[in-house]
């Protein structure tokens, strides 16, 4: 049994894949002066800008970074909460099970793009980009999590929609299961102890 479930946030609690993807290929064509189709972007899901960025010829990192958030806010209408994900916190807050979450995402872009859906009462335990040298597929961000949560690793397990979310866990040796709803890429690569179709399949995971 999990006692401890941990989310990843894009792609596994709300949906940004087409806002992530819009305000990159508007930053793009704004510095680079070229556009992107979606397909050739899709691999920054899941890792920081500061990873993502120098696999596109950026240069000026932190620049460009703070650019790209400042465009997502042109895409915040695309951003939504994956449906029953609401239910589904209130559900294992009721039954006692400890929950947070392992993101990608810095604090400020947290702040800015998950906070305002009002779910952090359910979400304790927090590690962003900036709690971490490494970053996923690292382990370090889960590893940092069950520091700072204490949750036994044996009984955690961690939910997210990307191989790099796998990785984080395989090498944390933490359980993973794959949110089939929100993975951009085919769930057929991504090796995974459970596949979960729906949010509500959480629940049976206790």
């Amino acid at each position: 049994m999990y006692t401890c479930i941990i989310f990843d946030v894009d792609g596994t609690i709300i949906n940004t894949e087409k806002a992530v993807i819009g305000s990159l290929q508007k930053t793009l064509k704004e510095v680079l002066g070229r556009e992107y189709g979606r397909e050739e972007l899709t691999f920054v899901l899941g890792v920081p800008g500061t990873t993502s960025l120098p696999k596109l010829g950026i240069q000026n990192i932190a620049e460009v970074n703070d650019r790209w958030n400042e465009n997502m806010k042109d895409f915040y209408a695309d951003i939504h909460i994956y449906p029953e994900i609401d239910q589904v916190l209130r559900t294992l807050k009721e039954r006692n099970v400890m929950t947070g979450i392992v993101t990608s995402k810095t604090r400020q872009e947290l702040q800015d793009d998950f906070v305002p859906f009002g779910l952090m009462k359910y979400l304790p335990f927090i590690v962003t980009a900036d709690d971490t040298l490494k970053h996923k597929p690292n382990p370090e961000p889960i590893q940092k999590f069950l520091e700072i949560s204490g949750a036994n690793q044996s009984e955690a397990i961690y939910i997210g929609d990307t191989i790099y979310d796998m990785r984080c866990a395989s090498d944390a040796r933490v359980d993973f299961a794959l949110a089939v709803w929100g993975a951009a890429q085919s769930p057929n690569g991504i090796d995974a102890k459970y596949k979960l179709n729906e949010p509500l399949d959480i629940l049976e995971l206790l």
